[in-house]
């Protein structure tokens, strides 16, 4: 089931920011603690936001992917000392492929899990309402990409729908019959798509989108509650950057595996990033405790 989410309650700037950094230092970082901590962190977050959908997400797609990444490495990457065998090519399987197509599958599927939390949060007329004075043209590409996906698999259940009720359907019939009614789905839908993308662009023009000195409605205010939160994430990049810069999150894969070790100074990085990491999810936490006290002591009022 899917939960209510505060902190896609917070100011577009929050959220934004919020992405931006748990994004870059998750391409960034190469220490499996911090893999580790971006993984649950992505993964838990999805599945607050998503519900159901969110573990499907993960255990369906995510899994598979981690585990193609994880095994496909050893077998095109044979650097590293430590050789465990020899494969049937002659070439060695070495531990250290081993552990960085670990590394790199955490890597690649966070950023996937946090990218669905990102459309999830990050809505169109958030993104519009970040840029779009600064770059109105460039927002609005990417807001109109951003909303293409869910409208074109909606609008496809549509057309398949009316295309089944006149005796086209996809899934019965000969093979050929089926390629051709799927090939008259698909012209509908590219001539629906481009139709829709010049709609949106003259309507928008039609309404001076872009033109110097427009304004634009907007429900977004920046509280106390966004100050204080673009407060703690900035230290939070500002600290877990200071840690990147002077070593402190080193670790390499090649050619032997090896890294800073983790004692009470370096340990301070990654609670940090685990905290901000789950920062979404603290905030959902606490306002949902916050909203079953109030419903609590409503109850016993009556």
């Amino acid at each position: 089931m899917k939960n209510a989410d505060t902190f896609s309650g917070c100011h577009p700037t929050v959220n934004f920011l919020y992405f931006g950094l748990v994004l870059f230092f998750t391409m960034f970082f190469k220490h499996p603690v911090y893999l580790a901590v971006t993984l649950a962190s992505a993964v838990a977050y999805n599945v607050y936001l998503r519900g159901r959908k969110g573990m499907k997400f993960a255990l369906q797609y995510m899994l598979p992917l981690a585990i193609s990444a994880a095994v496909f490495n050893p077998t095109f990457n044979h650097e590293g000392v430590t050789i465990l065998t020899y494969l049937p090519s002659g070439n060695p399987l070495t531990l250290e492929s081993m552990y960085y197509g670990l590394g790199a599958a955490a890597m690649l599927i966070s950023v996937i899990i946090w990218f669905s939390s990102y459309s999830e949060v990050m809505t169109s007329d958030k993104f519009v309402y970040l840029f779009g004075r600064v770059i109105p043209a460039l927002s609005l590409v990417l807001s109109m990409t951003l909303r293409f996906i869910p409208k074109f698999k909606a609008q496809l259940h549509v057309v398949s729908d009316a295309q089944k009720c006149v005796g086209r359907s996809v899934s019965d019939g000969s093979l050929l019959r089926r390629v051709r009614n799927g090939v008259t789905v698909f012209s509908i839908m590219l001539t629906w798509s481009l139709e829709n993308a010049i709609e949106t662009a003259d309507s928008m023009k039609s309404r001076g989108y872009g033109l110097p000195g427009r304004t634009a409605f907007s429900i977004y205010r920046f509280d106390e509650r966004d100050r204080l939160l673009i407060l703690w994430l900035t230290f939070c990049g500002v600290f877990i950057g200071s840690g990147a810069v002077t070593g402190a999150t080193y670790w390499q894969y090649y050619p032997v595996t090896k890294g800073v070790e983790l004692n009470c100074l370096t340990l301070t990085f990654p609670l940090c990033y685990l905290a901000m990491c789950l920062t979404p999810l603290i905030i959902n936490v606490e306002a949902d405790r916050k909203w079953k006290r109030i419903m609590a002591s409503g109850g016993n009022n009556e």
